[in-house]
């Protein structure tokens, strides 16, 4: 069960220092990229609060692979991944009400809960 802990940790951790990055470094380009996609409708995020988002998401994201050995060693995963999972519950709701798929967002938030309970220190 660690082992399967630890593929999910790497998803959830990877995928957000990836997509935190992006936001960071390559916010302009990927903003047109999706307003093309979607026909010009704007994406209703200023470039500034996207790199907050982003620095939340790489934050959030070493926090989920972090290895060090705290007192509580199950603290630092909870604690990325219950952040993880709020982030996506908000982007659920961006991309539904935009009427874009957010299937994606689901996903990573169900990985996130599934993260929780299995780092969870009386199950884990």
């Amino acid at each position: 069960m660690n082992a399967l802990m630890w593929i999910a940790q790497l998803i959830l951790g990877i995928t957000f220092l990836i997509t935190g990055f992006s936001k960071i470094f390559a916010y302009k380009h990927l903003s047109k990229l999706v307003e093309a996609r979607t026909k010009g409708h704007p994406i209703g995020i200023p470039g500034r609060q996207a790199a907050v988002i982003g620095v939340g998401e790489v934050f959030w994201g070493l926090l989920v692979i972090n290895p060090f050995q705290l007192s509580y060693p199950y603290l630092l995963p909870l604690v990325g991944s219950a952040c993880v999972g709020l982030e996506m519950i908000g982007a659920t709701y961006y991309h539904m009400r935009r009427k874009e798929p957010a299937g994606p967002s689901i996903a990573l938030c169900l990985l996130a809960m599934f993260v929780i309970v299995g780092r969870w220190p009386w199950w884990g």
